[in-house]
C-alpha cells in the first residue's frame, strides 16, 4: 500500500509541511508554477535550500506583498506560520501572524488600515482558484476546523471568527499548497507521528499563553502530543489542522519500504535538528488496524425492543452489531449481544449499549483486525448497471453485485434474481466484476 508517513519530532507548521511534501513531487516546477498562477492577492511561494543541525532540505518561502514573517528571538519558537486570534471589546476575533512566540506588530507598509476575512469569505476565495475540486475540498474543511478550533477557544461563534487579511493569505497559501500536494502524492494512507507542541509559554496579542496555545490543543484534541525541553511552540493551529485532517492514524513508524524522503526546514537554530519529514513508500499488508468489541448478555428484553436497539446502534456508526443465542443464570433463555466499533469511539457506543438495552454492565475487548480493503465498482448487466461491492488485500479480491440493484432489475424486468446476478459476474470468475469502461472497450461501444 502507498503509504505517506509524516515525523513531527519538532511539531509542525503549515509551510514546513508544504516544504517537505515538495521534495517528494516528481514535477516540483509545475507545483511552483501552479501555486504562483492561483491569484491569491500579493502571495508568491518560492522553494529555498535550508540546513539545520548539518542536514540538508527545503524551506518554503511564503511572502505576500514581497514580505514574509521574520524570525523571533531566541528560545521563542522555530520558524512556520500560524495565526493567533484575539477578540476584540466589540466581539471580532483578528488574527495576526505570529511567528511561533513573536509578537506582530501592526500595520503592513502596503496597507493603510487591516482588512479582515470571515471563514465565509476564505470558503469563497479557495472555492475559486485554479486547483483539482478534490484539493479545495480538503482545504475548505482545514479552514473550517480552524476556525472551530479558534471560536471554542474564544468563547464566541464561529462567525465572529475574522482572519486578518494578510496573516490569511499567508495561511491559505500553505494550506492550500499541502492539499495541492497531497493531492499530487496521492498516498492511500498516511499515518503521522505523535506530535512534539514544545513547552513553555508564547506570547501573542493577548499577552502570554500556555502552549500548546489553546486554539492548536483544541485541535489536537484525540492526538497524541507530547511536550518536552524544547522551549517555545512548535506545532501551530495551521499544522494541526493539517496532520488531524489527513492522519489515518498516530503511531511509529510502520514496517516499510521507502522510495523518497522529503525534509521540510525551519529558519529558527535549535540543539537538535528543526525539521519536518515525510517518508513516502510501500507498507506490507498484515494486521492493518484495531477494533474494540463490547458484548454483554441480555436475558430481560423482548426480542422487538433488542431488535430496535441493535438498529439504533447501527445507526449511531457501529461497525457492526448481532447477537448470538445463548443460556443465562438460571437457565434463562437469552442473548449474547456484540457491537464492533473504532477504538476512539468506545466510550460513546458503551453509553449507547447502556441506553438502549437493559444490561448494567458489559465487556470490552480491544482486537487487532485484518481487513481487505472495500471499494465499489459499476457493470453493466442486459438488464442495466450493477454496482459490485469489491474487497482487496494479500493477493485476495471479493466480489459481491450489490443486493438492491440486482432485486431492483430482476422486478424491472421480469427476470430471476440469480439471472441477473450471474451476469453481473460475467459468468466466470476470471471476467467477474469487470468494470464499465473495460467491457464497452471490448464491445466496441
Amino acid at each position: 500500500m502507498r503509504t505517506l508517513y509524516i515525523e513531527c519530532n519538532m511539531g509542525a507548521a503549515g509551510d514546513m509541511l508544504m516544504s517537505a511534501l515538495y521534495e517528494l513531487l516528481e514535477d516540483k516546477k509545475g507545483f511552483l508554477d501552479t501555486m504562483n498562477a492561483l491569484g491569491l492577492p500579493g502571495v508568491k511561494l518560492e522553494a529555498q535550500p535550508g540546513k539545520t543541525c548539518g542536514i540538508a532540505g527545503t524551506h518554503m518561502a511564503v511572502t505576500v506583498y514581497g514580505e514574509e514573517e521574520k524570525e523571533p528571538g531566541a528560545g521563542e519558537g522555530h520558524s512556520g506560520h500560524h495565526g493567533h486570534h484575539h477578540v476584540h471589546s466589540e466581539g471580532e476575533v483578528h488574527e495576526h501572524v505570529e511567528e511561533h512566540g513573536a509578537e506582530h506588530h501592526h500595520g503592513h507598509h502596503h496597507h493603510g488600515h487591516h482588512h479582515h476575512a470571515s471563514p465565509g469569505n476564505i470558503a469563497e476565495l479557495i472555492g475559486g482558484l485554479d486547483l483539482p475540486e478534490e484539493a479545495k475540498r480538503h482545504a475548505r474543511a482545514v479552514y473550517d476546523d480552524i476556525a472551530r478550533a479558534e471560536a471554542k477557544a474564544h468563547g464566541c461563534p464561529v462567525s465572529d471568527v475574522h482572519f486578518h487579511e494578510v496573516g490569511a493569505l499567508d495561511a491559505v497559501a500553505d494550506v492550500t499548497g499541502v492539499c495541492y500536494a497531497m493531492y499530487l502524492l496521492g498516498a492511500e494512507r498516511i499515518c503521522v507521528s505523535p506530535v512534539h507542541v514544545g513547552s513553555g509559554t508564547v506570547r501573542c496579542a493577548h499577552g502570554v499563553m500556555p502552549v500548546p496555545a489553546p486554539a492548536t490543543a483544541n485541535l489536537l484534541e484525540g492526538v497524541p502530543f507530547y511536550g518536552g525541553e524544547v522551549r517555545g511552540e512548535l506545532c501551530t493551529p495551521t499544522g494541526a489542522a493539517l496532520l488531524k485532517h489527513f492522519a489515518d492514524s498516530f503511531g511509529p513508524v510502520p514496517m516499510m519500504t521507502t522510495e523518497k524522503v522529503g525534509i521540510g526546514i525551519g529558519t529558527k537554530t535549535f540543539e537538535q535538528a528543526n525539521c519536518v519529514r515525510v517518508f513516502l513508500g510501500e507498507t506490507e499488508e498484515r494486521e492493518n488496524g484495531e477494533i474494540t468489541e463490547l458484548v454483554c448478555n441480555i436475558d430481560d428484553m423482548p426480542p422487538e425492543a433488542l431488535a430496535h436497539a441493535c438498529s439504533r446502534l447501527l445507526e449511531q456508526g457501529a461497525l457492526d452489531v448481532y447477537t448470538l443465542a445463548g443460556t443465562m443464570k438460571k437457565g434463562r433463555p437469552g442473548h449474547v449481544l456484540t457491537v464492533l466499533c473504532r477504538p476512539e469511539d468506545e466510550i460513546e457506543f458503551a453509553r449507547q449499549i447502556l441506553a438502549e438495552t437493559t444490561t448494567n454492565g458489559l465487556r470490552v475487548r480491544r482486537c487487532g483486525k485484518y481487513f481487505l480493503k472495500p471499494g465499489i465498482e459499476r457493470v453493466q448487466t442486459r438488464w442495466g448497471e450493477v454496482r459490485v461491492k469489491t474487497a482487496e488485500g494479500f493477493g485476495i479480491r471479493h466480489v459481491k453485485p450489490e443486493f438492491e440493484d440486482v432485486s431492483e432489475l430482476a422486478k424491472k424486468n421480469g427476470v430471476s434474481y440469480q439471472s441477473v446476478f450471474k451476469d453481473a459476474l460475467c459468468g466466470t470468475g476470471e471476467n467477474a466484476a469487470e468494470p464499465v469502461e473495460n467491457r464497452r472497450e471490448q464491445s466496441g461501444e
